[in-house]
């Protein structure tokens, strides 16, 4: 079989895995990219000062003036780089709903959330948050495999009604939602699988992605020894092979946020820097991935006109770093020249 119909078979592969998986609808919270406004009124200074040694629950309440409404939450810190390793002010957050919201809420349908939060209180980390979610946005455009995300402005008050802080954050779809719509389910898997596991349309989609917003702190083989697979990654199934879904972004070169550095075994400058990490088995579905991104290039570099309150500065950096992927997957050729030279075994 040629080079040409390989590629042309790969791409209908792509396109049917896309269609096939493009069914259902998220929940109202993820049903619209419009940001939102929200306050969480509790101890949250006292839970962001005990972050690195406690992530017990404190009572607090989550509420919206538009549409109106008020839910009592249970309200943790989470994570375990920004939250334990000294680098940051505030600690990402979980929010877990005391009662189930009402049919007519906003989030209804929701028990457990993952709120992204601002490292410190300047004006650059809230670029970082803006360029995290941009992330999750990009991901959005090119499967439905993606964790869908909200964008929020999050007063931040004291069980005595005073606000704190005002700062961008943004939800993350839950990973049953995410495979409920998309009619599959969270795999059971041990610490570690082979690469002939997975889905290979969408392991390289994933690896390219990866690749595109220069992030080296994933696997979608391997977890930490006892916590299971993967890292920043998680898998799911419902047919003959493992569906990589990948999130958490803020170590990317695309974010660029100052705490981030490379993990120890990538040998790379800093994380601006890419590095392919996809597999060899995979190669000629990267080579049909890398002609689906360009024929969506368009509506990727458009998400950086949709996203408020990026500094232009900061928009024209992640379009710079956007553009200096599609030269590098410019043709066929050089995909396998830039990228695929690099593929790892397993």
């Amino acid at each position: 079989m040629g080079g040409a119909m390989r590629r042309l078979l790969a791409l209908a592969v792509l396109a049917t895995s896309s269609a096939a998986l493009a069914q259902g609808t998220p929940k109202p919270l993820f049903g619209s990219d419009a940001p939102i406004r929200v306050s969480i009124q509790g101890p949250v200074n006292s839970i962001a000062r005990k972050a690195a040694r406690s992530v017990e629950p404190e009572a607090a309440t989550l509420s919206m003036t538009m549409p109106a409404e008020s839910h009592p939450i249970r309200l943790s810190a989470r994570g375990l780089s920004r939250r334990t390793g000294g680098i940051c002010d505030f600690p990402p957050l979980r929010v877990e709903f005391a009662q189930p919201p009402a049919a007519t809420s906003l989030f209804q349908g929701q028990r457990r959330l993952k709120l992204v939060t601002h490292c410190k209180s300047s004006a650059g980390h809230q670029q970082h948050v803006l360029m995290e979610y941009s992330a999750y946005r990009l991901l959005n455009q090119l499967t439905p495999l993606s964790h869908k995300v909200r964008l929020a402005t999050v007063d931040y008050a004291e069980p005595s009604g005073k606000v704190s802080i005002s700062r961008w954050g943004f939800f993350i779809e839950d990973l049953d939602d995410l495979a409920r719509r998309n009619g599959l389910s969270e795999a059971r898997v041990g610490d570690r699988i082979s690469a002939s596991q997975l889905d290979p349309a969408h392991a390289a989609r994933t690896a390219l992605f990866m690749y595109m917003v220069g992030n080296l702190d994933w696997s979608m083989r391997a977890g930490p020894q006892g916590e299971g697979c993967c890292h920043n990654s998680r898998l799911l199934s419902g047919g003959a092979a493992l569906v990589p879904v990948a999130y958490d972004f803020d170590y990317s070169g695309l974010v660029d946020a100052p705490y981030a550095v490379p993990p120890e075994q990538v040998r790379v400058r800093n994380v601006r820097q890419r590095k392919y990490m996809g597999y060899c088995r995979h190669n000629n579905a990267v080579v049909a991935a890398a002609a689906e991104f360009r024929a969506r290039r368009p509506a990727l570099e458009a998400v950086y006109s949709q996203v408020p309150g990026l500094s232009e500065g900061t928009r024209r950096k992640a379009l710079s770093y956007l553009g200096s992927f599609f030269g590098d997957i410019a043709s066929d050729a050089a995909v396998r020249a830039n990228l695929l030279k690099d593929c790892m075994g397993g």
